[in-house]
């Protein structure tokens, strides 16, 4: 959708709309299904004119341009297209949503990167008296300071982009900027040169409501805009280097979330069947733990949410303490934790269990008397689902003993515990079959006279992933539930090999083996796979 214009109509009356206009004016229709950027082209017609216009350019031949449209009925606007271009136009009719979001697109991917100070700005206003927030998103104006449409660009591209972050790294001579997009550094933009740099982050931290004049120490600040129809927050982290300072920014586009949030349950998160039945199952066991294991980035507090967006009902309190609320739940009290005021996790649970809850999230558990507390709360009729810092199912056992949490305590408390990672998924607009080499196949534990005539599948790279090929993420994931064997095993102190062996038994599945499997059925490549999960 255009900035500034009304709700786009529904896409497939948009369709038939578009189809009846061509019938109509005697002209082809074109539903832009399968749509491919010819980079040259898009760079040889202004933006702005394509925007006016609403058309876009499709291919040049023997002196013609052949052009999609949204309404080719308005003569006066097609001869002065004609006139503005100085070439004839062999027009077709295309639905002006589709044709809306490939101008957005393709301008994010084509100009903005290229040419910051070009596109749009967010213009940032402090929060009114009455707290509302005053903030839109204006043209770049001419008057405007170069820099503040540099940020404002970068700014604008990451959300177009999908990103999670905007890393601005300072080198030697240079400011790199780039995109964490599903995971995934990509650099965003020419690297800026180095004289530049000091006025960026001073942006960046006016933005925030920083110090300025500190450069020798790290800062964390915060702030919003108001972008297409929603309020986006920003987290910025700015930190000293050899080379100056360089500024992490994150972005927390809860509105956005929430409608994702909304259909938010087990399915959406790609786990299998078999990992779905079992998790259904113990999280609706009416006390214990569910713990959630993984690094940094992988999804876990997602995947509790999902469980608790499964189970919630107005039956039962649901209350969670976070750091920080990323995406607000209906129906559910949460809580942020705030260490500069003195609630911590640990605190702030405390309190939580004199609000009779009948089950409680805990984000994270990070010290001694956090655990101590959660495995307490289970074990006195509380389901309490949580996350723990570790790299499988069975290191999170280690995890606890370290923090001196009694062994039989933990093991009577604990329900299941699931591991996972996540990987990114084959661009469903440009996937295709690919011949896999055997050295590829031989790095990832496969037999390549097995699977010499396996089909594969990788993105080739279009509009709507960046030319990534790769759009959007899924969870792989190994489920460990506690049978009457497991803890037995726990509690004997045996090795993790014999855990893993018994639980194998049980029908439990590995990380990889469950990668492996999403892998066959196409949805991810092997080399992706190969950088989350261990080769066995």
């Amino acid at each position: 959708m255009l900035l500034g214009a009304t709700d786009p109509p529904d896409e497939q009356e948009d369709l038939e709309r578009a189809r009846a206009l061509a019938e109509k004016l005697g002209l082809p229709f074109d539903p832009l299904d399968e749509f491919h950027v010819d980079p040259e082209l898009f760079r040889t017609i202004p933006v702005e004119t394509m925007l006016r216009y609403q058309f876009l350019p499709m291919e040049q031949r023997d002196g013609v341009l052949r052009v999609v449209m949204a309404d080719p009925s308005d003569v006066v606007g097609v001869t002065e297209l004609e006139t503005v271009l100085a070439l004839p136009l062999d027009i077709s009719v295309g639905p002006e949503r589709r044709i809306n979001d490939i101008l957005e697109k393709s301008e994010s991917t084509q100009r903005v990167l290229d040419e910051a100070t070009e596109g749009f700005r967010l213009q940032l206003v402090q929060e009114a008296e009455d707290g509302e927030e005053v903030l839109s998103i204006d043209r770049i104006t001419a008057d405007a300071s170069p820099i503040i449409r540099l940020v404002d660009s970068i700014l604008f591209n990451a959300i177009q982009r999908r990103a999670s972050d905007i890393h601005i790294e300072t080198q030697d001579r240079e400011v790199v900027v780039k995109y964490r997009i599903d995971g995934v550094l990509y650099q965003a933009m020419e690297p800026i040169d180095k004289e530049h740099h000091s006025t960026i982050i001073s942006r960046i931290k006016v933005m925030s409501e920083l110090d300025i004049a500190e450069k020798r120490i790290p800062q964390d600040g915060r702030f919003k805009v108001r972008f297409s129809g929603r309020t986006i927050d920003f987290r910025v982290s700015i930190m000293p280097t050899v080379h100056g300072e360089d500024a992490v920014i994150r972005i927390l586009d809860k509105e956005s979330a929430n409608r994702e949030f909304r259909t938010l349950n087990l399915e959406v998160l790609g786990l299998d069947d078999e990992t779905k039945r079992k998790l259904r199952k113990y999280i609706r066991e009416p006390y214990g733990m569910v713990l959630v294991t993984g690094p940094t980035g992988s999804g876990k507090t997602t995947t509790l949410y999902a469980c608790l967006s499964e189970i919630a009902t107005s039956e039962d309190k649901i209350v969670t303490i976070e750091d920080p609320v990323e995406y607000q739940l209906k129906g559910i009290t949460q809580i942020p934790v705030n260490e500069k005021k003195g609630l911590t996790f640990a605190r702030g649970l405390r309190s939580i269990l004199r609000h009779d809850p009948d089950k409680v999230m805990v984000g994270e558990i990070r010290d001694e008397e956090t655990a101590q507390i959660a495995v307490q709360s289970a074990l006195t009729g509380h389901l309490v689902f949580t996350t723990v810092h570790a790299n499988n199912v069975v290191d999170v056992i280690g995890r606890f003993l370290n923090m001196n949490v009694d062994l039989y305590n933990f093991v009577s408390a604990l329900n299941c515990v699931l591991a996972q990672r996540l990987v990114r998924k084959i661009c469903v607009h440009c996937k295709r079959p690919v011949h896999v080499s055997d050295e590829l196949l031989e790095d990832s534990g496969l037999e390549p006279d097995r699977y010499a005539d396996f089909t594969f599948y990788e993105g080739a790279g279009c509009i709507e992933c960046n030319g990534t090929g790769f759009l959007g993420r899924l969870a792989i994931s190994e489920l460990l539930g506690l049978s009457d064997n497991i803890r037995e095993l726990i509690l004997g102190r045996r090795s993790a090999a014999e855990i893993k062996r018994a639980a194998k038994a049980e029908g439990m599945r590995f990380l990889r083996e469950n990668a492996l499997q999403k892998v066959f059925a196409g949805v991810t490549t092997l080399k992706e796979i190969n950088k989350v999960t261990f080769v066995e």
